[in-house]
């Protein structure tokens, strides 16, 4: 699929949902080029930035946001077989994206950005205002404070392997419908590893950097 962003730096990609000033601040700060979801430009030209593409259906974009955008950088993508969220995803090429505004508001919504990360053709990961979210694909590494929240919630049935975690999950099977592994805690250096896709593992937004590290890391295929 054709890309509309290509980026050599991180990409904070902000969409509609509830979105606080720190939230996008500290994304910013990491992934300092900016594009929306649809609505999520509003957010982005509230605090007086700007992006470099608006992508979506543009059904939540305010007509005096649009009108504020300089040429070229509104994209309409009319299909609705897929969200905002896998519209932009698909269409951006960068070593990550970041992605704030996807959470928090309407659960569906929540749950369909969840479901993006497992498909996501770029790294990829979630910024709430309480969470950190990230799909640990075949297996992944990351490095964290002891007693630090980890949460494994499969969306899909897997089974995995874990060092570094209070209780294993060693010879469990998980799926969405049965065991999951909510508020599990850090007890060292923490490894992950599962026989399919479909796991999404969730942090305190503390561990932002640490997020950025594993994602990174994983993506580069060592």
């Amino acid at each position: 699929m054709a890309k509309i962003l290509t980026s050599e730096r991180p990409v904070t990609l902000v969409g509609g949902g509830p979105l606080d000033a720190p939230e996008l601040r500290d994304s910013v700060a990491r992934a300092p080029c900016i594009a929306a979801a649809d609505g999520g430009a509003g957010h982005v030209l509230a605090a007086d930035l700007m992006p470099e593409a608006v992508i979506g259906d543009l059904d939540s974009l305010a007509p005096g946001d649009a009108a504020r955008l300089p040429a070229g950088r509104l994209h309409h993508i009319a299909e609705q077989d897929s969200t905002d969220f896998q519209k932009c995803l698909s269409r951006i090429a960068a070593p990550l994206v970041i992605g704030v505004g996807f959470s928090g508001g309407r659960l569906d919504h929540s749950l369909a950005a969840l479901v993006a990360l497992i498909h996501a053709p770029v790294p990829c990961l979630l910024l709430g205002a309480q969470d950190v979210a990230m799909h640990a694909g075949a297996g992944i590494a990351l490095d964290l404070p002891v007693g630090a929240r980890l949460s494994v919630f499969p969306m899909a049935p897997v089974m995995g392997r874990s060092e570094g975690i209070e209780w294993p999950l060693d010879g469990l099977r998980l799926s969405p419908a049965g065991r999951i592994g909510t508020s599990n805690r850090v007890t060292g250096p923490v490894r992950l590893a599962f026989d399919a896709p479909g796991t999404i593992i969730l942090l305190e937004r503390s561990a932002l950097d640490a997020a950025i590290a594993a994602v990174a890391f994983s993506s580069s295929g060592r």
